[in-house]
């Protein structure tokens, strides 16, 4: 299983998981994760794009 496939295959169960929590996952959270996942960026990064969309209200 390649990476992108395996990637996919992790997306659709949070989806599913949030879904039943009511939470709802946008686009620009998979693009996140996609990039995350292909180690385009690192944890932090992460973290810190996240906070920056907290704090911007977005």
């Amino acid at each position: 299983m390649s990476k992108e496939e395996k990637f996919e295959f992790d997306i659709a169960n949070l989806k599913k998981d949030l879904a039943i929590e009511n939470m709802d996952i946008k686009n620009e959270d998979i693009e996140l994760l996609k990039r995350y996942c292909n180690e385009e960026i690192t944890m932090g990064e992460m973290i810190d794009i996240i906070k920056k969309s907290i704090t911007q209200g977005v």
